[in-house]
């Protein structure tokens, strides 16, 4: 879903058929892609969820769990 760059179409095309196919872009989910992303990043800032000290995999959900209620309490 990530548009292709302009010198890669030309490159694509200066090749001919062994260019292969280029890739589909669908901005619809481009958009949604993109909302996915900055959540992650803004999970990210929280030190405990970019750095995983939790050591179980149910303390680390739970953490990630609060961090998503406060982004939800809290947007930006």
């Amino acid at each position: 879903t990530i548009p292709e760059r302009r010198d890669q179409r030309a490159n694509r095309s200066r090749r001919g058929r062994d260019g292969g196919r280029p890739p589909a872009f669908d901005k619809q989910l481009y958009k949604k892609r993109n909302v996915v992303e900055r959540c992650f990043n803004r999970l990210k800032q929280h030190r405990a969820i970019a750095t995983r000290y939790d050591k179980t995999r149910e303390s680390y959900q739970a953490t990630v769990t609060i961090a998503s209620l406060f982004l939800w309490l809290n947007p930006l």
